[in-house]
């Protein structure tokens, strides 16, 4: 496994991943401690530790002299299979397990925030509207912004096919430097209600976000909301022993296993 995350916590992530993708159906018993320790070529204490968290997160439960199981919560497991950490390892990994379900293309006039957030100075933007589906179950509903040149280049069968990001730096040879990004806990307005199918004023979680390429020129700017009942932000700490004051640090930047 290389990643600069704790082994027992990438052990966690890689059994969570096999629950999320019904490798284990729920209530099914997984391999056992000296199992996975040989699989994973670590000790008992290790995997144990990653099994502790699953534990704890209430995807797996113990019975004495029988073994582990996958919890029968059939919605608690979907809900892991959404969760979104705002990095952007993990959104790309979110995006390129979505699916495409609607997609609208038209050319507006901009408004001063969408100038403000392309930098820019020309009436007229390309609108990209898409309603995104994740396990066969629609949890996002995304706005697109892109400069006129940029996004007359984009089709709608592109957009069945591939993720957007995918369009803009393989087919179109962006190369993106950075981006900008605030997420909020928001309610559904009308439209994003219809487009998410839950009722008006649903709690959603509402994220903005601007792409900058290598020139530090916005690219992109996205408004995403997406359903607050199956999809969850999370923000891992861990203490920084190496701190003398022992601060509480954020880690859930790191590569994802």
């Amino acid at each position: 496994m290389a990643s600069l995350l704790p082994v027992y916590y990438q052990i966690k992530n890689t059994i969570q991943d096999w629950i999320v993708a019904k490798d284990f159906a729920p209530g099914e018993r997984i391999p056992s401690e000296n199992e996975l320790a040989k699989m994973f070529n670590v000790s008992r204490l290790t995997v144990r530790q990653g099994i502790s968290l699953l534990i704890q997160e209430k995807l797996l439960y113990s019975r004495r002299g029988e073994g582990t199981f996958v919890t029968h919560d059939t919605k608690l497991i979907d809900s892991f299979g959404l969760e979104f950490s705002g990095f952007m390892d993990d959104l790309l990994y979110q995006v390129s397990r979505s699916k495409t379900k609607t997609v609208h293309i038209e050319k507006i006039k901009a408004t001063r925030i969408i100038k403000e957030k392309l930098e820019i100075e020309v009436e007229d933007v390309i609108k990209i509207i898409r309603v995104r589906t994740l396990n066969n179950q629609i949890f996002a509903y995304t706005v697109n912004f892109l400069p006129q040149d940029i996004g007359e280049k984009i089709t709608k069968k592109d957009l069945f096919v591939k993720p957007l990001l995918q369009i803009l730096e393989v087919d179109l040879g962006i190369e993106f430097d950075e981006a900008s990004q605030t997420i909020e806990a928001s309610f559904a307005n009308q439209e994003v209600a219809e487009k998410l199918q839950i009722q008006n004023g649903s709690p959603i979680l509402y994220v903005e976000r601007v792409m900058f390429d290598s020139r530090k020129k916005p690219v992109e700017y996205v408004q995403s909301s997406y359903r607050g009942d199956i999809y969850k932000y999370v923000v891992r700490f861990k203490v920084d022993k190496s701190d003398r004051d022992k601060k509480w640090v954020q880690y859930s930047n790191l590569t994802k296993s």
